[in-house]
Parts: structure tokens; sequence; C-alpha cells
């Protein structure tokens, strides 16, 4: 089973960049992570359906709007990470992109049988190379429940 860790993010916008920086991390920190590919989506392109298409679990991390205090991180697992995308109310700036993301890999029949989006709910969102202090000590919690849910979907 290949597992596809997809960290977005503009990484030139402060918290934006979450994911980018979570896959660096787990890069650093989870060196040997079995069956998983990690990818830096940055901002997406259509690109990445092909990559989505071709796992059999996917992982997306991201700064999506949780209504919550700066750093809170939330796991969105299968049908629950469909319906937070598909609510209509924009999460985070890639989430049309992701969305759509999604729907090709739906028409292509290809879909992943297991996905998870892993929310971290941004303070700033204003130019700035790295994340606010919340953000940033957010992002160890957040590659933890990566792990956690690939174990989970290994058992």
């Amino acid at each position: 089973m290949q597992t596809l860790i997809l960290g977005i993010g503009n990484t030139l916008l402060s918290d934006e960049g979450v994911g980018v920086h979570a896959i660096h991390y787990l890069q650093n920190h989870y060196p040997v992570l079995p069956d998983t590919q990690l990818i830096d989506g940055g901002t997406l392109s259509f690109t990445l359906a092909t990559d989505i298409e071709e796992a059999d679990n996917l992982i997306v991390i991201d700064a999506a709007q949780l209504h919550a205090n700066p750093g809170t991180v939330k796991a969105f697992v299968n049908d629950e990470m469909d319906q937070f995308l598909g609510k209509g109310n924009k999460r985070s700036v890639h989430e049309v992109g992701l969305l759509d993301l999604m729907h090709i890999s739906r028409l292509s029949g290809n879909f992943p049988n297991r996905r998870a989006l892993i929310g971290i709910q941004p303070q700033k969102l204003d130019w700035g190379e790295s994340p606010t202090d919340a953000v940033s000590a957010a992002i160890p919690l957040a590659c933890e429940q990566v792990v956690e849910q690939i174990r989970s979907w290994q058992v």
C-alpha cells in the first residue's frame, strides 16, 4: 500500500506554507516511513493529479480555517475530508485546487481509498518566510498525527 503525503502551501506567506514546512520536518525526523512518498506540493498544480491517482492512501497537510486558536491541529479522515473540502467555504487558498485534484482522481477511477487532511489553524497569512511561533510549534504535532494515521491504516 503506497501512501502519498502531500504538503501544500506558499512558503512566502508565513503560516500559509505550513504544509511544505511539515514535509521538511517529516523528511528530517522520520526519514524512513515505509511505503510512503513525501511531496512538497507548493501551491498545487494539476500535475499532482497523477501522484494522487497512483496512491492507495493520501494525506494532505495544509493551513486550514478551523475557527480555533492558532496552531490548532485537526485531522479530517475519509468522508470528513471530502465534506470539509466540499462545504463551499474557502478554507485555505488551495482548496479549490485540492478539490479539483480530488475530482480528477475520482473521475479517473483511481481515487485513494483512504485519505486524510491534517489542517493547521494559521495565525498570519501575510508576507513572511517562516511560520509564526504558534504554527511552528504545531508542526511536530501535525507530523505525529500523520505517522499515527499511516499506522492505523497498516493494521
